[in-house]
């Protein structure tokens, strides 16, 4: 699972010129999912993400995360990171999960932020969307799941 992180002082998605999402003071979660991630990825990430210290506390330093300073989350699917564009000019979808396969996981993402106690909102899976956003900072980060290697084997 890779999931790039902006935080953002504002930002919305819209669908058909359609506001679906919309956030103030946050982060912005663009979302991939490939065909060997599960739901234990799904966790990993949204546990991470929710506890990531990368709001400034009062002496600026990055010490607060999305929960500390009561910020939400405005999440959108994004097939797109697995893109390959090593070869050729055209980039590669194959590596990004079909969407019988990661809109549930997707859903599931979602639900374990809201578990975290943050306000999710979200695009509408699959659809052409506009995001619009003022990143805060700007700051900007990757945070993706361990490799299969490293998972441990469920008992």
């Amino acid at each position: 699972m890779r999931v790039v992180v902006q935080r953002s002082k504002r930002a919305y998605v819209t669908v058909n010129h359609k506001m679906i999402g919309k956030i103030d003071s946050g982060l912005v979660l663009l979302v991939g999912i490939t065909h060997n991630d599960t739901k234990k990825d799904a966790e990993y990430v949204a546990e991470k993400i929710a506890n990531l210290r990368i709001f400034e506390d009062e002496n600026g330093k990055m010490n607060r995360s999305v929960k500390d300073v009561c910020g939400a989350i405005l999440s959108v699917s994004q097939f797109t990171l697995y893109g390959d564009t090593r070869k050729g000019r055209r980039p590669s979808f194959v590596e990004a999960a079909r969407p019988e396969q990661a809109q549930p996981l997707y859903d599931f993402f979602n639900e374990k932020l809201r578990e975290q106690g943050l306000k999710v909102e979200t695009g509408i899976f699959g659809a052409m969307m506009e995001v619009a956003l003022i990143n805060d900072g700007p700051v900007t980060l990757i945070v993706e799941s361990p490799p299969c290697s490293s998972r441990s084997l469920p008992s």
